[in-house]
């Protein structure tokens, strides 16, 4: 397949290092509110937890409230850093990756509420800002 440079196309956005410390618990999250990464994990954590739990609609709640922050944490880090709601942000550079497992733990807890419009809106996104993304964070074939 060939690829085309789109020349007016951004460049890619490469974040700085999230200096989030491990192991992320609660108590890291709110030291660090800014971090995407920490809210992605804590509603991983927490989807994982509804799912094994899916009469618990406490669960379920506190899942989606962490991925919606991490969600918005995430666009407050991308348009700190030049983006301007469009354009590339590459999975395989490791400071992005809180980013986008923010945006796919907001859309598997979008499925988990039954909200599917926003699970297709947060799969666009993730597919937009880097294609090869979308199967591993949403549990999703290559294709």
């Amino acid at each position: 397949m060939t690829q085309f440079n789109d020349m007016l196309a951004p460049p890619p956005i490469k974040l700085p290092k999230d200096l989030v410390p491990t192991p992320i618990t609660e108590s890291v999250v709110l030291a660090h509110p800014a971090s995407p990464l920490a809210w992605a994990t804590l509603a991983e954590e927490k989807i994982a937890a509804a799912a094994a739990t899916p009469d618990d609609p406490a669960t379920q709640a506190v899942a989606y409230a962490y991925a919606r922050t991490g969600y918005h944490r995430s666009l407050d880090r991308l348009r700190a850093n030049g983006w301007k709601g469009w354009g590339p942000v590459p999975y395989s550079h490791l400071p992005n990756q809180g980013v986008l497992r923010a945006i796919a733990a907001l859309a598997r807890a979008s499925v988990m509420i039954g909200d599917q419009a926003e699970y297709d809106r947060c799969r666009q996104m993730l597919s937009d800002a880097d294609p090869d993304c979308v199967g591993p964070l949403l549990d999703e074939p290559l294709k």
